[in-house]
């Protein structure tokens, strides 16, 4: 097994098709069609379905997708790790999508120009489907919100995952926003409206609202939770009447037509860029600093 075969099947894998992934190579198709072949025998399995116009995983393809990214992300990480170059290759960025939409673009731009030879792929998800990423070597790092309060150099990122890294990025103030015309929050059964807009399990801002409604000893008893997938829907069912939401206060500055819901802080919640305990290559490095600069 080779790493060579490892990014031939990769390639053919996410384009589905030898052609596109040898265009993308820059290879022959026969070589690349001789080596994915040749890597199915050394392991003694069919990797992909044959027939029609795509290339489809079998089952045994798409087990064995998870360790070819994570070999090869290590490749990558030791080659890094014993030279001193410029950042280049890939980088695998998460993010939360707040981050994504009210922190990310100015430091991506900067980082573009001064390292164009970086191929950025970026994912959205919750903070700890994000961490699960990087844990298991889909993602070289990500933006992610810790759930502890306090100073930052104290969070355990161990709450997180196992032998993971934290460095600081920036502080949210997290708002609980509720519709225009609710009557102002001081506490939480001062909320009317028993429905929460958030995302999917796993998002630290949601669990925030969580632990606010049960630190006043509001219990969730009776409570719905409608989940959806940006903040702009849920910004939506806040403006609607129909439910509250926890959004940072970066966010809300973006949408100027919400400017008017009702607002109360819940927390500071500090973010921090995570990676594999040890390993970061000089890419994930040069973007650190970039969002540093930024913030």
């Amino acid at each position: 097994m080779e790493i060579a075969e490892l990014e031939i099947f990769r390639a053919v894998a996410q384009e589905q098709s030898v052609t596109r992934a040898a265009r993308r190579l820059r290879r022959v198709q026969s070589n690349v069609t001789t080596r994915v072949k040749k890597l199915e025998e050394n392991l003694g399995v069919a990797l992909f379905v044959r027939g029609g116009r795509q290339m489809a995983l079998t089952p045994e393809g798409r087990r064995f997708l998870d360790y070819a990214e994570r070999i090869l992300a290590l490749a990558t990480e030791a080659r890094q790790a014993v030279r001193d170059e410029a950042p280049s290759g890939r980088l695998r960025l998460g993010s939360m999508e707040a981050a994504a939409a009210s922190r990310l673009p100015g430091p991506l731009a900067s980082f573009h120009r001064k390292w164009p030879a970086v191929q950025i792929d970026i994912q959205t998800g919750t903070t700890q489907a994000l961490a699960d990423a990087v844990v298991a070597h889909r993602l070289d790092c990500a933006i992610v919100a810790h759930p502890a309060q306090g100073r930052p150099e104290q969070a355990d990122m161990a709450r997180l995952g196992p032998a993971l890294q934290g460095d600081y990025l920036f502080t949210e103030r997290l708002l609980l926003v509720a519709p225009p015309s609710h009557p102002r929050i001081r506490r939480a059964r001062d909320i009317r409206v028993r429905t929460i807009a958030a995302f999917t399990q796993g998002c630290t801002y949601r669990n925030c609202v969580d632990e606010w409604l049960a630190r006043d000893g509001e219990s969730l008893d009776g409570w719905g939770v409608v989940e959806q997938s940006s903040y702009a829907a849920i910004l939506a069912c806040v403006m609607a009447g129909t439910a509250v939401a926890a959004v940072p206060q970066s966010v809300l500055a973006m949408h100027p037509a919400a400017a008017g819901v009702n607002k109360t802080l819940l927390r500071t919640v500090n973010s921090f860029l995570i990676s594999r305990a040890g390993f970061r290559t000089s890419a994930c490095s040069a973007f650190y600093q970039e969002m540093r600069r930024a913030a």
